[in-house]
């Protein structure tokens, strides 16, 4: 591929990773209204584990629908930031690259602030700091899943690795 090729690629894959970001943007918003508080979750929940025929009693219910809720946290943000991250138009979108996975750590959690604040208006929604925790967390376990992979990767030997180095 020439190098104008290579270029208008890089360019591509910059703009579909940032418009996924930006759905997934949107998705963590609306997930934090009224329509999925706990009462969604639950009732979600009791259809999974009816179609399973798994019966729990109702503290061990609570319980775990109260992990799952929390879960959701770090695993949503996980995603966010992974995305933001492999927006990049570097030519390598996914070389390990610290300051771009700080930027990427930061604009998550401002934006898990501003998700938090935003509940502060939605009845039936609490917003709390420690979520806020939780949710950055969750990004640097993104982030955590691309410096690994940089590292693993560069422990391979060139001659046993089944794809091209991102740097």
């Amino acid at each position: 591929m020439n190098r104008i090729g290579l270029i208008k690629n890089h360019n591509i894959h910059s703009i579909l990773w940032k418009a996924m970001t930006v759905v997934w943007a949107a998705l963590i918003f609306e997930l934090s209204t009224s329509t999925y508080g706990p009462s969604f979750s639950s009732g979600l929940m009791r259809v999974i584990l009816d179609f399973l025929h798994v019966t729990l009693s109702q503290s061990s219910f609570e319980t775990i629908h109260h992990l799952l809720r929390k879960l959701a946290h770090p695993s949503e943000y996980a995603v966010f930031v992974m995305l933001m991250y492999g927006s990049s138009s570097d030519p390598q979108p996914f070389a390990w690259r610290p300051r771009r996975a700080l930027w990427c750590l930061l604009i998550a959690a401002l934006y898990s602030l501003t998700d938090e604040f935003h509940q502060r208006f939605v009845p039936g929604r609490t917003p709390l700091l420690s979520d806020c925790g939780i949710d950055s967390l969750g990004g640097v376990l993104g982030i955590l899943l691309y410096y690994v992979d940089d590292l693993v990767f560069q422990a391979v030997p060139p001659s046993m690795r089944i794809r091209e180095p991102y740097h």
